[in-house]
């Protein structure tokens, strides 16, 4: 049976973390349109270089592009029994073209997680971010420092605060998230397919919550 859950949350919600958990947890690989953008510009394939001729401009990649890349995503072997999405879809549409897609590939949206915290939590936990300029490795000022300060514990390159990560513009990309995806809540909503869980809570609550919820809606869950 195909499994693909789709992650939805504001920025600074534990979204990259808690897709790890439900991929160890169901066995299926977590999915983020920005590595697939990434992986193909790599590669020098023919999507890479049309995705892009349009990420080098600063502008958003087409649905339909992002589509393909999904489609081709899709057919490799650790997708065998479906993927977690989590970065697509942003809007109803892209919402109806994944479906499509999906059924095209003999399956559907089974979940749609959101995970909400307060806006303060969020400023709090982004505002206190700093990744490594190798890898990005992520520390936190307050939930988990480096054994040196302004040093990566695991490769040792130097750690840096991204723009988007300062206090400043943290308040914005969460109001701008909230505006964006506001359609979107409601699509799945009507569709009975979303699932609200509390992100404020610990990393191991918030894991605990979002199994319970795989138990109760996926038969394999």
């Amino acid at each position: 049976m195909l499994t693909y859950i789709v992650l939805l949350g504001p920025p600074g919600v534990g979204k990259g973390t808690q897709s790890k958990f439900i991929a160890n947890e169901l066995d299926l690989p977590h999915i983020s349109t920005g590595d697939i953008f990434r992986a193909n510009i790599k590669q020098g394939n023919e999507l890479g270089k049309l995705a892009d001729s349009y990420i080098s401009k600063g502008k958003l990649v087409p649905d339909d592009v992002t589509i393909a890349l999904l489609r081709e995503r899709f057919t490799q072997p650790d997708c065998k029994n479906g993927a977690i999405l989590d970065g697509f879809p942003r809007t109803p549409a892209q919402a109806d073209a994944l479906e499509i897609l999906l059924n095209s590939l003999g399956g559907r949206v089974n979940l749609v997680l959101f995970i909400t915290a307060p806006a303060e939590s969020l400023i709090e936990r982004l505002a206190g971010r700093w990744s490594c300029r190798a890898q990005g490795h992520v520390f936190h000022e307050r939930f988990n420092l480096p054994k040196v300060k302004g040093v990566c514990d695991i490769d040792g390159s130097e750690l840096y605060q991204r723009d988007d990560d300062k206090a400043e513009t943290v308040l914005n990309r969460i109001e701008i998230y909230k505006n964006q995806t506001a359609p979107l809540i409601q699509y799945y909503t009507e569709r009975k397919l979303l699932t609200e869980v509390n992100g404020i809570e610990s990393i191991e609550a918030v894991s605990t919550e979002i199994k319970s919820v795989l138990k109760k809606v996926l038969p394999s869950g």
